[in-house]
């Protein structure tokens, strides 16, 4: 197994080369030889493209992340990192580039997924759950006057409420209940309330029954 120096610029040149060809250090997967190849490596700089790619994708994992990559060995092995020399024109020479270029390129990252969650997110349809309900209004007796009842209960207007059609159904001895259909919103409409207020009109209405009730 080959030992390389990737603090070298001969190092630093075959990564370069061998990532041209690859898209991970072994295999066709992110693994422990790609977090091992990564420790040994300086943050490079566009010059050397193919492993700035690299190195940027296996940089986006979280450590968490990495420790749960599959292991694998590569052909080669990284010599030790030792501490670069001082000389005159260290503060002038960035040789794999600033960390603030290190920065920025995570920022970038970071803000295009946002993007794309965002985008996806408001494409994504939102569904109002409904119901459709039939109401039984039952009057106090056959002198009720059933179309002035229906006219009562119509006036109850509430956000997310929609009256539908109507009918009069006799229960006996010539007395009659108005069977009436609604649309709500479940978020918006309360059944309870919706039935408590029309229970409202005493000089009409006996009761309120929930006939049927279906979810849309």
């Amino acid at each position: 197994m080959a030992v390389i120096d990737f603090q070298t610029a001969p190092g630093v040149e075959f990564l370069e080369n061998y990532l041209s060809k690859k898209s991970y250090i072994v295999g066709y997967e992110p693994s422990t030889a790609d977090v091992d190849t990564y420790a040994a490596v300086k943050a490079p700089q566009a010059n050397t493209p193919n492993l700035l790619r690299w190195y940027n994708h296996i940089k986006s994992f979280t450590d968490k992340e990495r420790t749960q990559f599959p292991k694998k060995k590569s052909d080669f092995s990284s010599a030790p990192a030792s501490a670069p020399k001082p000389t005159d024109d260290d503060d002038d020479v960035d040789l794999f580039g600033s960390d603030d270029e290190d920065d920025e390129e995570k920022e970038r990252i970071k803000q295009e997924r946002v993007k794309a969650y965002a985008e996806k997110k408001a494409t994504k349809k939102v569904i109002i759950a409904k119901s459709s309900i039939v109401l039984d209004v039952k009057p106090w007796d056959d002198e009720t006057d059933m179309k002035q009842l229906e006219t009562q209960v119509r006036t109850i207007a509430m956000d997310g409420l929609v009256w539908g059609a109507s009918k009069l159904v006799e229960i006996a001895f010539g007395i009659k209940k108005l069977q009436i259909m609604c649309i709500v919103e479940d978020d918006k409409v309360s059944v309870d309330a919706l039935t408590e207020t029309i229970q409202e009109f005493e000089d009409f209405v006996q009761s309120v029954d929930i006939a049927a009730f279906n979810k849309i």
